[in-house]
C-alpha cells in the first residue's frame, strides 16, 4: 500500500472473529491458569454490558435498515460510522467470548475444589452468552447497512461455485 491511499472498508469476515476469539482464550486461559489466586473475583453480571451495547445496535440496525429500504437515507456518514462500530462490536464479541470461554476452561476443572472457582463459573458462563449476544447484535448491524448494490459485488467479488 502506498502513502496516502486509503484501502476500502470490508466487512466483517469470520476469520476476523476466530482470530479475535483465539487471542481471548488464550490470555484468559493464561491468566486463569497461573494468575488465578491474585484476580479479583469475576462479578456475577459484568458481562451484561456487552447486552445493552446489543440492545442499542440492534435498534440502530432496524432503523438504518428502514431508511434504506424506504430510500430516506440522507447521509452516508452516518451508515459509514454504524459499519465502524458494528466491526468493532462484532471483534470485541469474539474477543470476549474467547475470553470469557478461556476461563471456563481454566476453572470448571478447579469448581470441585475452589468454592471462587464455581462462584466464578456463573459470571463466566453469563459472560460468554453476553459476547456472543453481541456479536450477533453487531452482525446484524453491519447486515442492516449494506445496500443492494453492495451485495451484488460482495457476490462477484467472492464467488460462491
Amino acid at each position: 500500500m502506498s502513502h496516502g491511499t486509503v484501502e476500502p472498508m470490508h466487512f466483517t469476515r469470520p476469520r476476523e472473529l476466530i482470530v479475535a476469539g483465539l487471542v481471548g482464550v488464550v490470555l484468559a486461559y493464561l491468566a486463569f491458569k497461573f494468575a488465578y489466586s491474585s484476580l479479583p473475583r469475576l462479578p456475577r453480571y459484568a458481562g451484561i454490558t456487552l447486552v445493552v451495547i446489543a440492545a442499542v445496535e440492534t435498534v440502530l440496525a432496524f432503523s438504518i435498515r428502514t431508511r434504506i429500504r424506504s430510500g430516506r437515507l440522507t447521509g452516508a456518514i452516518g451508515v459509514a460510522r454504524a459499519v465502524a462500530l458494528a466491526k468493532a462490536s462484532s471483534l470485541l464479541g469474539a474477543l470476549m467470548f474467547g475470553a470469557w470461554l478461556g476461563a471456563l476452561v481454566a476453572l470448571v476443572p478447579r469448581a470441585d475444589e475452589i468454592t471462587a472457582a464455581a462462584n466464578d463459573l456463573r459470571s463466566a458462563i453469563i459472560g460468554a452468552i453476553s459476547a456472543v449476544v453481541l456479536t450477533a447484535a453487531a452482525l446484524w448491524l453491519e447486515h442492516c447497512c449494506r445496500t443492494p448494490e453492495t451485495r451484488d459485488q460482495d457476490r462477484d467479488d467472492h464467488p460462491t461455485g
